[in-house]
């Protein structure tokens, strides 16, 4: 058994070429866990992507003769059923870092184990496996420019072959990919990428023409939106992060971008490390966090009266991803500004994102709340200077702000103009300056 979780694609995936490789009949399956789908975290978005990943992902392995054997239910018993309607004798998975993910493949281990079944994970989640490389004396680097350096030092792994054949057991039923609508009473936000190894692999060319060579000079750059978008796509699978570093390294502009790569490794590694830091501060400053349902409902709906938090969070809300600049200043408003728990900033990310990662969410949220493995006291973001300074015309504030799409670029960043107060916008839900100053005070006094 080919076991899909976080890999859905056929193209350099170690635990599918293993498992193709392993026997001659194969059953590739994916199981529908009804545990996260009634979790706290379930996003529209990201199972409208998943949705569509899934369907890929069956066109290619009837391409190649086989099929996706798609079951819903409780995740380990339904995968040992499977396994045993197939005739199965070892289960090939991708390795994952979280606690959930850990936690689960260790339960499916003795399940498997009671049936006589091997389950045999796999790299394949990250360009570099967590714990290839650790420091001296330790377990994961917390620092990650020493971490970077022995990452591009660490000889990758050789590309998984794509099976050229599958081959389905004699009884196995496919089965169909369930109707969105079956998976989700909840709307995917309106403007979500569409998913999927083969729509991955298109954005991967199309954006390394057209915007690799400038990236470093363009990915802070607002409302250009020249990045890659290609979170979502690395998040499930539907991309090797080892197959894009392989693409583009070498070429103009790729080293910038495949430090990205570095960095979510990085996280991956923290998170391998110590599973508790999706939920608990990793270097905790025993922060005293404000208790204000009003200033977090104002901020999740993009009605702060600071324009480019606000452009930021609707955003979020009609695509299901939000611009990397955007990301660190949204979430700097919400902990220093109104000095709200970075908790319940990551939860919102993930109800809503369909590149929502927990390594990738969590850690990066603690690393601007400052309660991960680095904790800088001075790491505020002024809204108005990063709204003036990566929108300087306004035009990423005009794209998800209408209210204020008629204000001259010289005005449209401040917080309070005699100008603004005729666009029907709510004024500033706080003072910056003050509330900084507050923050500080109660952190570092």
């Amino acid at each position: 058994m080919m076991l899909f979780t976080r890999d859905l694609r056929l193209t350099d995936n170690p635990a599918l070429s293993a498992a193709a490789a392993a026997a001659p009949e194969l059953v590739p399956a994916f199981v529908l866990d009804d545990g996260l789908l009634a979790g706290p975290a379930v996003s529209a978005s990201r199972l409208s992507f998943l949705h569509d990943a899934l369907h890929d992902l069956d066109t290619g392995l009837r391409e190649a003769g086989g099929a996706l054997v798609v079951r819903r239910g409780a995740w380990v018993d339904t995968v040992i059923q499977t396994a045993r309607a197939g005739g199965v004798e070892s289960i090939h998975v991708a390795d994952d870092v979280s606690g959930f993910a850990q936690g689960r493949l260790a339960r499916l281990e003795r399940a498997a184990a009671a049936e006589r079944m091997a389950v045999v994970r796999h790299p394949g989640v990250t360009v570099v496996a967590p714990g290839a490389v650790r420091p001296t004396g330790g377990t994961a680097f917390r620092v990650f420019t020493p971490y970077y350096q022995r990452w591009l030092a660490v000889r990758r792994r050789p590309a998984a072959e794509r099976p050229k054949r599958v081959t389905l057991p004699s009884g196995v039923e496919p089965g169909r990919v369930p109707a969105l609508a079956a998976l989700t009473d909840a709307a995917p936000a309106p403007g979500v990428q569409a998913g999927g190894e083969s729509a991955g692999l298109a954005r991967l060319r199309a954006w390394a023409d057209a915007s690799l060579g400038g990236y470093d000079a363009y990915h802070d750059d607002l409302a250009a939106d020249r990045v890659s978008r290609l979170s979502a796509y690395l998040h499930l699978g539907c991309l090797s992060p080892a197959a894009v570093e392989e693409e583009l390294a070498g070429r103009a502009g790729s080293e910038p971008f495949i430090r990205q790569l570095a960095w979510r490794d990085f996280f991956h590694q923290l998170l391998a490390d110590r599973p508790a830091a999706a939920h608990d501060d990793y270097r905790s400053r025993g922060d005293d966090w404000n208790d204000d349902p009003h200033a977090l409902a104002a901020w999740q709906d993009g009605q702060t009266g600071y324009p480019v938090v606000d452009a930021g969070m609707r955003q979020l809300a009609a695509e299901g991803f939000m611009h990397n600049r955007a990301r660190m200043i949204v979430a700097s408003f919400l902990t220093k500004d109104l000095y709200l728990d970075w908790r319940a900033g990551a939860a919102h990310f993930m109800r809503l994102l369909a590149d929502g990662d927990v390594a990738s969410n969590q850690l990066n949220w603690q690393w601007v709340a400052g309660t991960g493995t680095d904790t800088n006291a001075h790491r505020v973001f002024n809204p108005t200077v990063q709204g003036k300074r990566f929108d300087p015309d306004g035009s990423y504030v005009r794209r998800y702000v209408p209210e204020l799409a008629q204000l001259p670029a010289s005005v449209i960043h401040e917080p309070d103009t005699t100008a603004r107060r005729h666009c029907h916008y709510p004024a500033p839900l706080v003072d910056h300056r003050a509330a900084v100053a507050e923050y500080r005070a109660r952190r570092y006094s």
